[in-house]
């Protein structure tokens, strides 16, 4: 038996992602694929575009067979704790073979070499990144002029630059780290470049008589942020061809009961938390630094909402993406502390799951039989299989999901759905 896993957020799914999950059966030969998804919170340091559980169907619907919770811990945290989570959960279920992600490249030596060259981090390497700090750039931006002396100019520079590179370099940093046999495979990222805000008309590949876009999620999460909610159904007509059929049917189905969300949606919610712990500052959360926090207290009388703040924010040496992960963890109450104790127990406690396929009862007792850690199906009897650091992480993941139904059910005025009554996606 061939197992794949796929590392994603799908936020939302589109024609993108259906294509990774068609070329990781045929690179990999896999009989059976896990995807592990970002629960209610997202990388970039933002609430999901629709919850976890809508987005589970989709990735059902479209060739996945399991659906593994990435612990909030690490969905929201920056590539390389969010690259530790994922792929640490991945190696400790004991019978995947392969992961298979998607980056700008399309080739794996190539991001192997700069991969072995992070871990392993030679002098000259180190000298450089320390001297581009002190001339004031941001840690991603001294860390590509670092690479750019170590490499190859074009390829350091190609790599380290495309967020899909920094991912999967990250992936195998952490493959190679653990001494995983996880064997990594990429394809190369069809379409339109990621942080493409337009919907992309021009590149597409024909499927049973129609026109397949390639457009990126962030197109997309922009055609949706500009929905006008009087002609819904109208607006989202205009990216049917750039996602699947069953995707479209589900985000049209879902518009305006639990879907779009925004982090315009928590901004409230944010400013409160920012008031209630100004006075004695933001240092011990997740990302944090005294710098970003005494910035976060000086600038709070000019605070708006959630994107303004972090557009205030920002600066040459610190990105929007950083910040807003910054204001979420104190959003969701990550502390740092907590971070470095899951870190030294070796990051990943449990696998919950979110939602399988009937079809895949043998991936399932092959986990069952060959995991480190406990599949778990069932929040009321975590308690039983985990310790007290694994538990603290899983009530992590509840009150993050509980923090975004709260927001959910004040903004689209339904009952608040708790997540221990919440059951599985199941499907044949």
């Amino acid at each position: 038996m061939k197992i794949s896993g796929i590392i994603a957020e799908y936020n939302p799914f589109h024609n993108g992602h259906k294509y990774h999950l068609e070329q990781t059966r045929r690179l990999a030969g896999a009989d059976y694929v896990i995807a592990v998804l970002s629960g209610d919170f997202v990388q970039r340091g933002m609430p999901a575009v629709i919850d976890k559980y809508a987005r589970t169907e989709m990735a059902l619907k479209n060739g996945v067979d399991l659906v593994l919770e990435l612990p909030a811990v690490y969905a929201t945290g920056s590539a390389e704790f969010f690259a530790m989570g994922a792929v640490s959960l991945l190696d400790k279920l004991g019978c995947v073979n392969s992961l298979c992600f998607g980056s700008e490249w399309g080739q794996i030596e190539p991001l192997s070499s700069v991969a072995s060259l992070l871990l392993e981090e030679p002098e000259a390497y180190r000298t450089l990144l320390q001297r581009h700090l002190k001339a004031g750039h941001s840690y991603p931006k001294s860390r590509s002029l670092a690479l750019q002396y170590a490499l190859s100019q074009e390829t350091g520079d190609s790599i380290i630059n495309s967020p899909n590179n920094i991912l999967g370099v990250e992936y195998i940093k952490v493959l190679q780290k653990r001494h995983s046999a996880i064997r990594p495979f990429t394809i190369q990222r069809q379409g339109s470049p990621y942080h493409e805000l337009a919907l992309d008309n021009s590149q597409y590949t024909e499927v049973s008589g129609k026109p397949v876009f390639f457009s990126s999620a962030s197109a997309i999460r922009q055609q949706i942020a500009e929905f006008d909610n009087t002609a819904a159904y109208a607006d989202m007509a205009d990216m049917k061809a750039h996602i699947p059929e069953t995707v479209f049917r589900l985000l049209s189905a879902q518009f305006g009961k639990t879907f779009p969300v925004s982090s315009y949606d928590f901004s409230s919610l944010l400013f409160y938390k920012l008031l209630l712990e100004n006075k004695k500052g933001f240092s011990r959360y997740q990302d944090m630094t005294p710098a970003i926090s005494d910035k976060i207290r000086k600038n709070l009388n000019r605070y708006e909402h959630f994107e303004q703040f972090c557009g205030l924010l920002k600066s040459k040496d610190i990105t929007y993406s950083r910040i807003s992960r910054c204001l979420l963890h104190i959003l969701l109450d990550m502390a740092e502390e907590r971070l470095q104790e899951y870190s030294s127990q070796d990051f990943i406690f449990y696998a919950r799951i979110l939602g399988f396929r009937k079809s895949c009862a043998p991936l399932l007792t092959a986990i069952k039989a060959n995991a480190s850690i406990p599949l778990i199906s069932k929040l009321a009897d975590a308690r039983f299989s985990l310790n007290d650091t694994g538990f603290s992480m899983l009530e992590k993941d509840i009150q993050a999901s509980h923090i975004y139904s709260s927001v959910i059910s004040a903004k689209f005025g339904h009952p608040f759905p708790n997540e221990y009554t919440r059951p599985l996606v199941i499907l044949p």
